[in-house]
């Protein structure tokens, strides 16, 4: 069945391969960039290790299964070889002789057959951008000349940057590549968009030298261009630093000028930005910004809640009224489902029914530290006096049988903590009457500041978040705070709610 073309900007929860498969039309996008998880930091020797024996732990929870060699990878491994893609069948048979069956050839194998699917959805139009480091980087080259053309590769993009480092007995790694290819040699490149300023020495040695050829080294146009000149291959570009204001807690969060200048590069306004291996959104917060449809895709419920709450407080757009989210449980049956599949996606999903962030989040709380031993799993800041001190509703989720020890757990620590006077218990299961009562018997926290009262404990069932229910509480953090403007390409602005 061919997927029908989709008409609104789209998050999907799921793995990307029956994602692509399912959902995205062939030659239907503009532009892809793609961040594979990948953990450089592992030691050669495990990432080559024969998996025949006992298998390591995996380095990516969301991809235990696929990052060892084992019956998925044998399977995918077999579907490539004998596909319709002869020069792929033969690449891919060629890498197992050498790397033999271990992580890093399970990697590539994934990463072939989506990287096969990828190709089908580009124009003819289109770019993608692949981003990775020196751990299986010249092992994708060999897998994207093959797939996209030796002919269709344009740049290795070098990403430099500065970072605290200490190696002893070798130079610090501080760069990544980003493998630039095309469908055809009429790919979109907007030259003129991304100019960057000239530096001083070239601008001084124009001056002294007008009309000088020799100035841009013997070629081209004999003085320099007004808008600056187009970046080289490698791009200085800060990486986050912990007290950038776009920072999210997200290990692996990229800087949105680095996407900002693929997306103008590489697509015009209205033009589809995908990103299958989307993370915490940067590149689908760099397309809203500019004006381009976006497709993001990521494994995990965390990843999908870090979009969410992204776009609401740098965009203020909502899934559902503004986009789409595909995926995720839409009633009790597929919830139960998740929390069966997988009882940590379940919880990160529920956490995002009442927009709760994560216990480990950006804010640091010491609540959650002091409570992580009680099941905490969540927190949502508030202000509620002039101080303009956070407080903290506390969440703790549950995807299996509850009990009244549960919940007392919980008003213990709404008991002890005072920046925490409110506590929230999700759970799948219908509540007990003796934790109904236990919840009655907390009583009530009063807000000074919005004159009015909320329940201190508080049961809320999968059932009735799905049915709309919410969190009784004082205004969550953010809601009122004042807030910064986005400017967007067509010079229109954003409020942005942090």
């Amino acid at each position: 069945m061919t997927p029908t073309p989709l008409h609104r900007n789209t998050l999907f929860y799921g793995d990307n391969l029956p994602i692509l498969r399912d959902h995205i039309p062939d030659e239907s996008v503009d532009l892809i960039y793609l961040d594979p998880p990948f953990n450089s930091n592992r030691s050669y020797n495990v990432l080559f290790k024969s998996e025949s024996g006992n298998d390591p732990d995996s380095q990516i929870q969301a991809f235990d299964d696929t990052w060892h060699w084992g019956e998925s990878a044998e399977a995918m491994y077999d579907e490539l070889t004998h596909g319709q893609n002869q020069d792929v069948a033969g690449m891919i048979s060629a890498l197992r002789q050498f790397i033999h069956e271990n992580q890093m050839m399970a990697y590539l194998v994934m990463m072939a057959a989506r990287l096969i699917e990828l190709h089908r959805v580009l124009k003819p139009t289109g770019s993608l951008y692949l981003h990775c480091d020196p751990t299986a980087s010249h092992y994708l080259k060999v897998v994207l000349d093959t797939i996209f053309g030796v002919e269709n590769f344009r740049n290795e993009i070098v990403w430099c940057y500065t970072r605290p480092s200490s190696p002893v007995k070798q130079f610090p790694r501080t760069h990544d590549d980003l493998f630039f290819y095309t469908k055809t040699d009429r790919h979109t490149f907007n030259r003129d968009d991304v100019r960057i300023p000239y530096d001083e020495e070239t601008i001084a040695r124009s001056n002294r030298n007008p009309g000088n050829k020799s100035v841009m080294g013997g070629k081209g146009t004999d003085r320099l261009n007004p808008l600056g000149k187009i970046p080289e291959s490698w791009w200085p570009i800060p990486m986050l630093q912990g007290n950038s204001n776009e920072r999210l807690g997200y290990p692996t969060q990229k800087p949105l000028a680095l996407l900002e200048r693929i997306i103008q590069a590489s697509s015009n306004p209205g033009d589809i930005v995908l990103d299958p291996f989307s993370g915490c959104g940067t590149s689908i917060a760099a397309a809203q910004k500019l004006g381009r449809r976006w497709i993001g895709i990521d494994i995990t419920h965390l990843a999908i809640e870090a979009h969410k709450r992204r776009l609401r407080e740098h965009y203020t757009i909502e899934p559902g009224k503004d986009y789409d989210v595909i995926g995720e449980p839409e009633d009790l049956t597929s919830a139960r489902q998740l929390a069966r599949d997988d009882r940590y996606q379940f919880q990160w999903w529920a956490l995002s029914l009442i927009k709760a962030r994560p216990l480990g989040g950006s804010e640091g709380s010491k609540v959650g530290k002091k409570g992580s031993d009680k099941g905490i799993d969540g927190l949502i800041p508030f202000i509620d006096d002039a101080s303009k001190k956070l407080k903290h509703v506390i969440v703790s989720v549950k995807s299996g049988h509850v009990n009244s020890p549960m919940l007392r757990d919980l008003h213990g620590v709404i008991d002890r903590e005072v920046d925490a006077p409110i506590g929230v218990f999700i759970t799948l299961e219908e509540p007990t009457s003796d934790m109904k009562k236990e919840a009655v018997s907390a009583g009530f926290y009063k807000s000074d500041l919005w004159q009015k009262q909320y329940p201190r404990l508080q049961i809320l069932t999968i059932e009735q978040l799905l049915a709309g229910e919410e969190v009784k509480m004082p205004p969550q953090y953010g809601t009122f705070k004042k807030a910064e403007k986005v400017r967007f390409e067509d010079g229109t602005q954003s409020e942005l709610g942090l």
